[in-house]
């Protein structure tokens, strides 16, 4: 599932193609992607120009001149490219919007979805969702007074979206894996240089997976060099029986609350 530095890779591409394009058509293929029905759907965005796509947390938002705004979620299995008639990935599309001859394509949203919201509808969306790392006011002191109260594990603390959002299964491996601590310990164990290194290992781990283009490594258009360049540089994630790179250990996988947990125990402290 896309999470932050993959959503932020997104709005800086769609950005550079789309910011200022008018949408000229709309193909609504699954009607379940969608939060009204296909009719007011297009009837609502087409004409409607694109003045930014926006980010926050694993959402992108792509505002429109109408003051309304489309509301995007990839979920698992979810994914986006720009492209033509003859240039698109060859699977179901449930969602194309059209800029003259170039179409964006919304594809595998059977969890995501793509909904129409005016800016109330949106705040209210965004209501119980916790400071992203990348905002000013997500400092070591308010990280650490968020914590202050919580007992569950590391892990899915940094999952939690109330808690911090933005970080998802597999930017949390990772994180635990720089901060060299277990992601199954629990927070209420951690001192307090312990939960320094794990608020550095945030800021550390995101700003190189954003410069990488993060690790969803399906390119957003022909030529697109940047998206999941980040796959290539995964620490722990996915690499089960794998040689630690820090170590030489062997990285292990177990489940977390039936969330996949990657981890070398010879270098992450328990």
């Amino acid at each position: 599932m896309p999470e932050l530095p993959e959503m932020e890779t997104y709005k800086k591409l769609l950005n550079n193609k789309l910011a200022g394009k008018t949408i000229t058509d709309i193909e609504v293929n699954r009607e379940k992607s969608i939060n009204t029905s296909s009719l007011q759907f297009i009837q609502e965005i087409q004409g409607k120009q694109i003045v930014e796509i926006d980010r926050r947390a694993k959402h992108l938002i792509f505002r429109l001149n109408s003051q309304k705004n489309l509301l995007l979620h990839l979920m698992l299995g979810g994914q986006m490219y720009i492209g033509s008639e003859h240039d698109n990935p060859n699977r179901t599309k449930q969602v194309i919007l059209s800029f003259d001859d170039m179409n964006l394509y919304f594809i595998g949203l059977r969890l995501g979805y793509l909904h129409l919201l005016d800016e109330q509808d949106l705040e209210q969306k965004f209501s119980d969702l916790g400071l992203e790392p990348q905002e000013p006011d997500f400092t070591f002191n308010h990280f650490q007074d968020t914590l202050q109260s919580k007992r569950g594990k590391l892990k899915l603390i940094l999952i939690n979206q109330k808690i911090i959002s933005g970080i998802g299964n597999h930017y949390s491996d990772e994180i635990c894996f720089d901060a060299k601590i277990r992601p199954t310990v629990t927070v209420d164990s951690l001192e307090t240089d312990s939960l320094f290194s794990v608020y550095n290992s945030i800021h550390t781990i995101l700003r190189k997976a954003i410069s990488l283009g993060g690790y969803m490594d399906n390119p957003l258009f022909l030529g697109d060099q940047l998206t999941g360049v980040y796959n290539n540089h995964t620490l722990v994630y996915d690499r089960e029986g794998e040689k630690c790179r820090r170590c030489g250990g062997t990285i292990v996988k177990i489940e977390l609350s039936s969330r996949k947990c990657f981890y070398c125990p010879d270098c992450q402290e328990g």
